[in-house]
């Protein structure tokens, strides 16, 4: 084990790697997908032969720019795991060693090759080459014995299940999406296989917790621009959550999903039609926090709309649940935190840029936690419009300083979203210092790295 960080010898051991099985690039990467096909890493297992040859090409550069991104080290892992002939061979001098060796002079961490050496160790034994391996052991087994005989499934296995699923999502800004979207793919696919045949008395159970698996997966595959994966296990959530008699769980899902709609289709049309539905299947929830949040995210499409009035009315009733709840950023449920950023946003849209400062900063301030990372990247950016709206474009620069730190840490894709859209609007100060300081700051910190 090395300790050597030196991407170009990183690159060539993976060269070396690839020429000592007698592949080509061809082969690598028919070999690749062939992996993400059994693995189910459906973003990668679409993406033709040509694309992930000039990948791979990328990473054996000899200027070792490049570093296999995370979904890549999981499907180099599996692969190498094997000798040609399909033998496990996890021992020292074997092509799993010298890959690892290969990563850790790329800079991988040690932490990520420790999580990746374990994956392939869990599935050694039982000669699997399948998603299942990325669960942790005590569900990993538990999973496999029900998945042969769906009657054994208990609320042990489920409440595991859940756990991951809240873990990961509580990870949301803390741990770069794709390996979130890695470690929740199996969790979302073993719902998947466990709702045709759940025990009746689980079965609502099993079908409420497997929407809003299916609906984080959507929102970790929209952040990794897998955006027609997005649609479909967004679709799955709300169909699987409407067949029970719980609004709250189709509410939380149709305001997410109306935001990922409008983020991906810049379509306010059909984001609006989402959003209307969720406002009406929120009057039917007991659940204020949800009845709120869907009126705020209701506002929020009628203001980018041109609807300042029916925005206003959307935002009052949101206050109102919010109100009633006593919900803070302290609980962490959707509450006057997250609310004050939508009003601010609506403001902007109102046109009235003194209201949208005084809303916006006062959200600013509340998100403190790192569970809300990716939502202060979003409401610093809208700050900093209303700032520029105000006339004051060095405050403008340096809020958006702080929302590119915010968004280079999370990879957050609305936020990057909307500094480019900031960013656009400080166009006629191009000439400035500071907004060249600000430019050479986006392109190191987001485009360039």
């Amino acid at each position: 084990m090395t300790s050597t960080y030196d991407r170009a010898a990183g690159s060539r051991l993976l060269r070396q790697l690839r020429e000592s099985r007698g592949w080509s690039w061809t082969d690598l990467a028919r070999a690749l997908r062939g992996t993400a096909q059994q693995l189910r890493v459906d973003a990668l297992a679409q993406v033709a032969v040509p694309s992930i040859q000039r990948t791979i090409a990328r990473w054996e550069s000899p200027t070792g720019m490049t570093v296999p991104a995370d979904r890549y080290q999981a499907l180099l892992v599996h692969l190498y795991a094997r000798t040609p002939a399909g033998v496990v061979n996890l021992d020292a001098g074997s092509d799993l060693d010298r890959l690892v060796t290969a990563f850790q002079y790329l800079g991988v961490s040690s932490e990520r090759i420790d999580e990746l050496r374990s994956v392939v160790a869990r599935s050694a034994p039982q000669g699997e080459a399948n998603l299942f391996t990325m669960l942790s052991p005590a569900i990993h087994t538990a999973a496999a014995r029900v998945l042969r005989d769906p009657a054994l499934l208990d609320v042990d296995l489920l409440g595991r299940l859940s756990a991951e699923t809240s873990t990961i999502d509580q990870q949301v800004g803390t741990v770069p999406f794709v390996r979130l979207q890695l470690r929740l793919s199996p969790v979302a696919e073993v719902f998947r296989r466990l709702l045709p045949d759940a025990p009746v008395p689980l079965r609502k159970q099993t079908a409420i917790l497997a929407a809003e698996a299916f609906a984080l997966a959507g929102r970790l595959a929209f952040e990794t621009h897998d955006d027609e994966i997005a649609a479909a296990l967004y679709t799955s959530a709300v169909s699987t959550a409407s067949s029970q008699d719980d609004a709250r769980v189709p509410v939380a899902i149709r305001t997410s999903h109306t935001m990922v709609t409008l983020y991906t289709t810049n379509d306010l049309a059909a984001a609006g039609r989402i959003a209307a539905a969720a406002v009406h299947e929120a009057n039917r929830s007991q659940d204020l926090a949800i009845r709120a949040r869907a009126y705020a995210v209701h506002a929020e499409i009628c203001a980018r709309s041109g609807y300042v009035r029916r925005a206003r009315a959307a935002l009052s009733r949101a206050w109102i649940n919010v109100d009633r709840t006593g919900s803070n950023q302290e609980d962490g449920r959707f509450g006057t935190d997250r609310l004050a950023g939508f009003e601010g946003v609506c403001a902007l849209y109102g046109d009235d840029a003194s209201i949208a400062h005084e809303s916006l900063a006062r959200s600013v301030a509340t998100l403190t936690r790192p569970r809300d990372a990716v939502q202060r990247g979003i409401v610093s950016t809208d700050l900093a419009l209303a700032r520029l709206r105000l006339g004051d474009t060095r405050a403008c620069a340096d809020l958006l300083h702080e929302a590119v730190d915010l968004t280079a840490h999370t990879g957050g894709r609305v936020p990057a979203q909307r500094i480019r859209h900031v960013r656009g609007a400080l166009r006629p100060w191009h000439r400035e210092a500071f907004v060249a300081d600000l430019d050479d700051h986006i392109y190191d910190a987001l485009i360039g790295r």
